[in-house]
């Protein structure tokens, strides 16, 4: 896939945006393919790992993914032990076991990769300004 060819879709925001997202999702999913997790199944292990007791709700605004989401993740990552809910009344409370928490390093360390591997392709301070640039756009459709 390249950018390169000059035609309408290269133009187009949501065709540029998507093309971005596939190549930043195959490099992020050979990065963290140690872990046995996809990148967004480690990073709701991370977020769930740093605020125990976070509920489904907080996780869906956490990582702004929707609530079905959040709860598919969370099925997949008690079936593998890494996680567990607790009923506080009507509200369900999610903590990491050990299992999960053993995890944390490697996630950290896949992270840093990723992170390592698209400062190589890009530049920091391309990286940065293109964060910057998404956040801001992301800010102004929502």
């Amino acid at each position: 896939m390249s950018a390169k060819k000059n035609t309408a879709l290269n133009h187009c925001l949501y065709f540029t945006c998507n093309t971005f997202s596939r190549l930043m999702t195959k490099m992020a999913e050979e990065e963290f393919r140690l872990t046995g997790l996809s990148p967004s199944h480690a990073f709701l292990l991370i977020t769930v790992i740093e605020n125990e007791g976070v509920s489904p709700k907080e996780l869906s605004s956490k990582l702004e993914i929707a609530p079905s989401t959040v709860t598919r993740f969370l099925d997949y990552l008690q079936n593998k032990k890494l996680i567990v809910r607790e009923t506080e009344g009507k509200t369900s409370k999610i903590y990491s076991t050990s299992k999960g928490q053993e995890l944390q390093e490697t996630i950290k360390h896949c992270w840093k990769n990723l992170y390592s591997h698209y400062i190589d392709k890009l530049g920091e301070v391309q990286s940065s300004k293109l964060v910057e640039q998404m956040n801001s756009a992301i800010n102004k459709l929502t």
